[in-house]
């Protein structure tokens, strides 16, 4: 078949225009991707953001050999280094819980999370100052098979914080079921300070679970009750494992990092020999000088460092961490009462809450030395000035209570992105806040459950006629994200007198801090600086079945 001149130039085109698509289609379809080369990185890390850590965090199901017998099926962080110094990252071996990540103050960290759970999360990096965006807030969650990218520059003083995630609902589930870590942070005053560092510096991480008889984890068995209460486990859990000992060096001294990463179970933490506890550290900041304890309270989601001198122990001494006995201003609800295993169910541990109990035992099977040493000034700290509060002489007041089988804050519940005027503080202010544990009602009207019945608030200052008054209150630990505060005043005029003086001497106001403990009763005054991040965050009861509840809600800075 012949072809004239013409067809033959349009054939020409025609095969040019052909080999051009085919050359090109791989841009063109990158481009329709949205992955062209100004946009290459399906995960969106910014280009100018030059990290000095880098990391991929995963959250996934493994089977793990907690128990003798069947392993346990447990959610788990699991860690990479991308970028940094190897000794950034540290996995304890054989557990559930996720890394310890170890900075320092300035530096620039990227974490890449990525959720292989068949649950939404989102991490939560407490005690953290950092934009909105980074946070963890509930509205960021991400499916099965996402990944949420974090960048940011440690702002915070040297302490120890942690990691867990934070969608709403389905946090106590998800921390219960393994997902925490522990994030270091270290900064120039500290490194001054001649305290214990590598195999010295331990991380104790306490918590409570309960395990059916296939070993596998128990988790609300005893319904709403136990979201109404929060769930107590029945037997302990230190670093991940059951094993509760720690083999330790004798004729050494030890920084102890201790976090309560329960659920809802507070520990009043003394030694067995009735040695003073030394706490040099709390929450976000290591003390002004060290303080010796007979014991410490420690509520939920809250750390201590402590000093442990071991050099004139030896081998074969026996020492142990438990926890004293107190009363927790709940009138018995969680040990078989009435709102325990008794007429409306719930969870009928072993351990009640209160309760005197062993954490763990200290196995001191080896002789060694440091010659590490605990100065009488640790790091100066000049605490927030109430005079420069613009609202020094009106705080802001949140009461936490039950109001007709809810958790509440002021008698709102989580509302999402939601938040009110009196949530709505300014940029670049320092503010005092007033949290209230004044109790509330469960069902309203004047019936058994209301305000005047049998079960009711008739007296809601504590208690003091030994009554029912205060059923329904509960102790919550309140937390507060992006901040860390000072606290002011801890007002227990209204607290029942043989509650407080049972943890009075374990109560730590100094330094910077970022969860407070709320007995019923009980007003605290806390001062803190709203500086330079604008945004929505979050304040909440940390007792995790509480805040899953609804009893969280937004503050806008802005």
């Amino acid at each position: 078949m012949d072809v004239n001149k013409s067809d033959r130039r349009e054939f020409i085109k025609l095969g040019c225009a052909g080999a051009t698509l085919l050359i090109a289609w791989p841009f063109l379809q990158s481009c329709v991707n949205g992955n062209n080369k100004y946009d290459n990185d399906p995960l969106k890390l910014s280009p100018d953001f030059q990290p000095d850590l880098d990391i991929k965090l995963n959250a996934v199901e493994r089977d793990m050999a907690l128990l003798e017998g069947k392993k346990t099926r447990c959610w788990t962080f699991e860690s990479e280094l991308i970028k940094g110094n190897p000794e950034s990252l540290q996995q304890l071996p054989d557990n559930y819980l996720g890394p310890i990540i170890k900075v320092r103050k300035d530096q620039k960290i990227r974490i890449r999370f990525t959720n292989n759970l068949p649950q939404k999360s989102i991490v939560h990096w407490h005690g953290m100052h950092v934009p909105e965006k980074y946070d963890g807030h509930p509205k960021d969650v991400i499916s099965n098979g996402e990944t949420y990218v974090y960048e940011y520059t440690v702002m915070n003083r040297a302490g120890t914080y942690w990691f867990h995630p934070h969608p709403h609902g389905d946090t106590g589930e998800q921390v219960y079921n393994g997902l925490a870590g522990l994030l270091l942070v270290s900064d120039e005053e500290e490194s001054r300070l001649n305290l214990p560092v590598g195999e010295f510096d331990l991380p104790v991480v306490i918590q409570d679970r309960s395990f059916n008889h296939d070993n596998q984890l128990v988790y609300l068995d005893g319904g709403r009750m136990d979201k109404m209460m929060g769930f107590l486990g029945d037997r302990i859990c230190i670093n991940g494992r059951t094993d509760q000992q720690l083999n330790l060096k004798s004729g050494c001294s030890y920084r102890l990092r201790i976090l309560n990463g329960s659920n809802s179970r507070f520990y009043k933490l003394a030694w067995s020999n009735g040695d003073p506890v030394t706490v040099i550290g709390i929450d976000g900041s290591i003390l002004e000088s060290p303080k010796k304890m007979p014991y410490v309270m420690l509520s939920v989601a809250k750390r201590i460092d402590i000093w442990l001198d071991l050099k004139n122990k030896k081998i074969g001494d026996e020492l142990a961490l438990v926890s004293h006995a107190f009363e927790s201003g709940m009138g018995g609800m969680m040990d078989g009462g009435m709102m325990g295993g008794g007429m409306m169910g719930g969870s009928n541990t072993r351990l009640p809450l209160g309760s005197e109990y062993r954490l763990f035992t200290i196995n001191l099977d080896e002789e060694g030395s440091n010659d590490y040493s605990l100065s009488e000034t640790l790091v100066p700290f000049k605490k927030l000035d109430p005079a420069n509060a613009v609202n020094q002489n009106n705080p802001r007041e949140f009461n936490f209570f039950m109001d007709r089988m809810q958790w509440t804050i002021n008698g709102r519940t989580w509302e999402g992105t939601e938040v009110v005027e009196e949530e709505t503080v300014k940029l670049n202010t320092t503010e005092i806040w007033q949290l209230s544990n004044k109790g509330g009602k469960m069902m309203g009207g004047g019936g058994m459950m209301g305000g005047g019945g049998m079960m009711g608030q008739g007296n809601q200052g504590g208690n003091k006629d030994g009554g029912m008054g205060n059923m329904m209150q509960m102790p919550h630990p309140i937390h507060i994200h992006q901040v860390q505060f000072n606290i002011l005043e801890r007002d227990t005029s209204e607290m029942d007198a043989s509650v407080w003086n049972s943890i009075k001497e374990g109560i730590i106001n100094e330094g910077w801090q970022d969860t407070v403990l709320l007995m019923p009763g009980m007003k605290v005054r806390v001062i803190m600086e709203f500086k330079d991040f604008k945004g929505l965050f979050v304040y909440h009861c940390h007792n995790l079945e509480h805040e899953d509840m609804g009893m969280m809600r937004n503050f806008l800075i802005k």
